[in-house]
């Protein structure tokens, strides 16, 4: 996958992307407090976007950094939300100044050309304690057939919960596995 295409498409996609975001409240609301997301939390949102979660931390306490490797979205992001930091990079290789309580990856996973070495990255940033989410608000049959289109250059295919357990493993304590109609989770604790 090539990065320079997915910058591409994210810029061009950016300012019409508010537009076509279908929210599941209820999916959403369980994979923020599963992710364990409290007041005071320190939460990384990795492939923010323009926002699309950082107003529901906001509404747990949590103070949020938010990173996306599209400039355009970024900017986006930066207008609604001027008291949060974003940063704009690639979170496979990004030095974070500081470690999070909650990493929170959602609707992005499969726009990441190297999984491995995006997990191993932002499992270095978790504070002892701290959980890593992979999550989406949609079955792996629908981000499968919703990732056929369009974004068919731009994506590899989601693996399975426990494919992407195995992957995080060596990095993780991995105690939450959820796939169904409705959602996707993976979930793991730093030791």
């Amino acid at each position: 996958m090539d990065i320079e295409k997915v910058k591409s498409f994210f810029d061009m996609h950016a300012a019409s992307w508010d537009g076509h975001q279908q929210r599941n409240e209820a999916v959403i609301e369980l994979i923020l407090n599963k992710s364990g997301i409290r007041k005071g939390s320190n939460v990384l949102d990795v492939a923010c976007g323009t926002g699309v979660l950082i107003g529901d931390y906001l509404k747990l306490g949590a103070r949020v950094t938010g990173i996306d490797i599209s400039a355009k979205m970024t900017e986006i992001a930066k207008r609604k939300f001027p008291g949060v930091s974003f940063i704009c990079a690639d979170a496979h290789s990004f030095d974070f100044a500081e470690e999070y309580d909650v990493i929170i990856i959602y609707n992005a996973f499969p726009h990441f050309s190297d999984p491995d070495k995006l997990l191993k990255n932002l499992a270095a940033k978790l504070k002892n304690g701290g959980r890593l989410t992979v999550a989406h608000g949609m079955s792996e049959a629908a981000l499968k057939h919703h990732h056929s289109g369009a974004a068919r250059e731009i994506s590899l295919e989601l693996p399975c919960k426990e494919k992407l357990a195995e992957l995080m493993s060596p990095y993780l304590s991995v105690d939450i596995m959820l796939s169904d109609d409705s959602m996707y989770m993976v979930s793991g604790i730093r030791a």
